[in-house]
């Protein structure tokens, strides 16, 4: 059984575990059968003229309820596993548990699921049953970085509620997204900028969504530094994770002092991986909920 200790450890646990067993029938017997209540210590001491220390057993119903629970202690490590590596006769695990939940899971729900994943995007958003399921999904499994409604935070994670994607919208793009993660890497141009290039260029990026100039001082680093990625006009290149710049949409900020901190210092997103926490059919309720 993989979830049971092995070698030493088991070894050590089954005999701690006797040993306290052993103790405490031990000590159960020597309170209850070996003192004597006849006999008195003459220097015994006394507090407040009558208080003395007692030297009688417990009460006898503390013994049959010590007696009562030792031997379930017994039956108990007899039926599951408690002694090192030994399984018990009931052959009980956690790991077993688990197993068989998911087997009655998948036994009770195989239809329903099956069905569902055969549905296209549009009927799985016309079923609001279904919509309920990715909601919920979506909240335990995204919310804590999206948002609870999808609308990002703390200017590191995106809004799903508006046009701009950074690694693109379309299904089959989500899909990746979220099955595969997602690593971006916004190099740092501080030091072959320069501070003054950081500024000038900052400032050039700031007019992408207007009609920037020819002449300004900051496009000539632009076209030789920027447009491999973010393209000559700035509507980025979603196959690179390179977002638009050419709108009023910014995940770390658009005004001109966070530009100059993403371009001295670059930026480095990531999206985890849920290809192998969640199964097909949920990664498709995502995606269903996401593009509607």
């Amino acid at each position: 059984m993989a979830d049971l200790p092995s070698g030493f450890w088991a070894g050590w646990i089954a005999v701690v575990t006797l040993v306290s067993l052993a103790a405490v029938a031990w000590l159960t017997y020597s309170l209850y059968f070996q003192s004597d209540d006849s006999e008195e210590i003459a220097d015994e001491p006394v507090w407040d003229g009558d208080l003395r220390e007692g030297n009688k057993a417990p009460p006898m119903w503390w013994f049959w309820l010590i007696f009562a629970a030792m031997i379930f202690t017994l039956v108990y490590m007899m039926l599951y596993p408690g002694l090192g590596s030994y399984e018990g006769i009931l052959n009980w695990s956690q790991g077993s548990r688990i197993a068989e939940a998911y087997e009655n899971f998948d036994e009770n729900f195989a239809e329903a699921r099956n069905a569902a994943a055969g549905m296209s995007l549009a009927e799985m958003q016309n079923d609001l049953q279904l919509m309920d399921t990715a909601e919920r999904l979506f909240a335990r499994e995204c919310a804590a970085c999206h948002g609870p409604e999808g609308r990002g935070q703390a200017s590191l994670f995106p809004n799903l509620h508006d046009i701009d994607w950074q690694w693109g919208s379309t299904p089959e793009q989500i899909e990746q997204t979220i099955r595969g993660g997602r690593n971006a890497q916004m190099i740092a141009w501080g030091d072959i900028l320069g501070e003054q290039g950081v500024s000038q260029v900052a400032e050039y990026v700031q007019t992408l969504s207007q009609t920037p100039s020819e002449s300004h001082p900051g496009r000539a680093a632009y076209q030789q530094y920027c447009v491999a990625c973010h393209m000559p006009d700035g509507s980025g290149n979603p196959m690179l994770g390179a977002p638009r710049l050419s709108d009023d949409i910014w995940l770390y900020g658009g005004d001109l002092d966070t530009i100059k901190d993403t371009l001295t210092f670059g930026r480095f997103g990531v999206m985890p991986a849920f290809g192998e926490r969640l199964d097909d059919l949920q990664i498709k309720l995502l995606v269903a909920l996401l593009v509607r």
